[in-house]
């Protein structure tokens, strides 16, 4: 892929990362952690028990697809450096950039992303 093809995409996932980071700054409320507000949730009399529970479910999945979202940028970021981004992981073949567009993160061209799901 050309350098400004991946300067564009570099700077998208650059932005990408920096708003999953503000969103996790946002809902750890400052200084405290997503786990502990869940924690003192819990903790808290005049709460209802399923729904601290449930509140403290979805704590641990945002943070798990904001972590899983991090590390795809991250990975994405890589090949951009090491010069195979756009290639997919699996054949080889170059992935579509209306693809890369639409998921800059994207590892596998359509075919083998299919195969990897099923």
């Amino acid at each position: 892929m050309s350098t400004p093809i991946s300067d564009t995409f570099a700077a998208q996932l650059k932005e990408m990362r920096t708003d999953v980071l503000a969103q996790i700054r946002a809902q750890s409320g400052g200084a405290m952690s997503r786990a502990e507000s869940a924690a003192e949730a819990l903790g808290n009399a005049s709460d209802d028990q399923a729904q601290a529970n449930t509140e403290r479910e979805l704590t641990f999945a945002l943070e798990e697809r904001e972590s899983a979202e991090l590390i795809e940028i991250d990975a994405a970021l890589k090949r951009i450096a090491d010069g195979s981004f756009g290639l997919c992981v699996d054949c080889g073949v170059s992935i579509p950039a209306a693809r890369l567009h639409a998921n800059p993160t994207a590892m596998r061209c359509i075919d083998c992303q299919t195969r990897a799901e099923a």
